[in-house]
């Protein structure tokens, strides 16, 4: 083809295998309608730019390497198999195995994230933007460039960015704009054993997506916790389930003590006050060496108040970082920064999972948590503080088995963590389903009753809703 002859159609179709996956669409579109020379060469100059685009990001992405530290990098190579052979893999490990930030550098390796961001999901904004500035550190990047983040208020996302971190919320708010996903030609739903709404509602989502994305990767990790269920709910046409791939964690051994706050002497039934038995805790802890401690509350007020009590006892050395969803993302930001002696950290939830306080030694778990719950009598969605469950609870102890031996103390008895229900229902399951109603019609769902839900609300529920 000389300079001045215009390009065939078939030509400009072959070129478009090296353009974003969302710019090949509309260009697919654009030269079945095109005929005229003139607009043939103006849609190839336009298909040039695009290329170029591709390239830029593509020769971004530096050379990859992986920690030896790391139980995920011992399997490797068989994730990366396991992702270039299937559309959907699950990856089952334990907090510290390093799944969350090796996965995504695995998915670039394997050519992923040119012709569309591998997103990756995050329950918490906290965990997008700390996850984000990890895989960058180890890319040996500034954020931004071929790692980016997506937080509600904040945006780091530039032209040569292949890994886009983000909330769950932030991809459902975009599936209204692109229905197909089409930005993206990887997804990975991260922490999706929360089974919050919006991770139920993506897994649904995503099911029916797929056999129209055919292009599209989806991974999906989990701590061990009922791992088969996603496989089963990703299963092929044929009724094979999605792939398993269990990675161990990294984690030192963690010693259990109970400490009830309820406890018998002379006979009689004893309550202690709670901010008193969480002093004592922590004064047992700090007996123990040096390290940080890692408390966790049900409430923001809870937090309020024990940080005023342990500001009471005027130790030494001591700073306290409160950590919960309605700080700013600076203020969530200070649990990274360097520090001198020791820091307190008190947190709900939010440092259950997804996210690692480093250097934290010692872990003080007051056993409950603010969990949210809709009444189908009273037709009203409440909060109750609620007894964890005793996945949580190992959830939580874990967080002090990261860098050294630790020692867990839990403001309960043995027997009572005995006693409680294994895992936390999906909160699909005890939720208004108003907002999910109202969702699914916002993005042409269809009828409720007939999405893929991994474990579909009850009718009444439904009809409530």
């Amino acid at each position: 083809m000389t300079k001045n002859e215009s390009p065939s159609r078939d030509e400009l179709f072959a070129a478009l295998e090296n353009v974003s996956l969302a710019e090949a669409r509309a260009f697919r579109r654009r030269l079945k309608k095109a005929r005229a020379p003139k607009a043939l060469q103006e849609i190839g100059t336009e298909i040039h730019a695009a290329a170029e685009r591709v390239a830029l990001t593509d020769a971004a992405v530096p050379a990859i390497t992986y920690p030896d530290a790391l139980p995920v990098t011992a399997r490797k190579d068989d994730i990366a198999e396991a992702i270039r052979d299937n559309q959907v893999v699950i990856i089952a490990g334990e907090t510290g195995s390093g799944k969350t930030t090796q996965i995504p550098k695995i998915c670039l390796e394997l050519g992923r994230g040119r012709r569309g961001f591998i997103g990756h999901t995050q329950p918490r904004r906290i965990a997008a933007r700390t996850v984000a500035e990890r895989i960058a550190a180890e890319l040996d990047q500034k954020i931004g460039e071929s790692v980016g983040y997506a937080i509600r208020f904040d945006d780091r996302v530039s032209e040569t960015t292949a890994v886009k971190l983000m909330t769950d919320g932030i991809l459902l708010a975009e599936m209204q704009r692109d229905r197909f996903l089409n930005k993206y030609d990887t997804i990975i739903i991260d922490e999706a054993h929360e089974r919050s709404l919006n991770i139920d509602f993506l897994l649904g989502y995503l099911k029916r997506l797929l056999p129209k994305r055919p292009d599209l990767k989806v991974i999906i990790t989990s701590a061990t916790i009922d791992p088969e269920s996603f496989a089963a709910h990703f299963a092929d046409a044929d009724g094979n389930p999605a792939p398993i791939i269990e990675v161990s964690g990294r984690t030192y051994p963690v010693e259990i003590r109970y400490r009830p706050l309820e406890f018998e002497a002379g006979g009689k039934v004893v309550d202690q006050d709670p901010l008193d038995g969480l002093t004592e805790a922590i004064e047992e802890l700090m007996r123990e060496g040096s390290g940080d401690i890692l408390c966790f509350f049900p409430s923001e007020r809870d937090i309020r108040d024990a940080m005023e009590a342990i500001e009471g006892k005027k130790w030494k050395n001591v700073e306290v970082t409160p950590l919960f969803g309605r700080l700013s993302n600076q203020e969530q930001h200070r649990v990274f920064s360097e520090h001198r002696g020791r820091r307190i950290v008190l947190a709900t939830n939010i440092a259950e999972t997804s996210l690692t306080v480093p250097g934290i030694r010692y872990v003080v778990d007051t056993g409950t948590a603010r969990i949210s719950r809709y009444s189908t009598r009273t037709k009203v969605q409440r909060l109750p503080i609620e007894p964890i469950s005793q996945a949580s609870a190992n959830q939580r102890s874990g967080r002090c088995g990261r860098v050294a031996d630790g020692i867990a103390i839990r403001l309960y008895s043995e027997q009572d963590f005995e006693s409680r229900p294994e895992f936390t229902d999906p909160e699909i399951l005890r939720t208004n389903l108003a907002s999910v109603i109202l969702q699914m019609v916002s993005l042409k769902l269809g009828d409720i009753e007939q999405f893929p839900f991994i474990q579909p609300p009850e009718h009444k529920a439904i009809r409530d809703g």
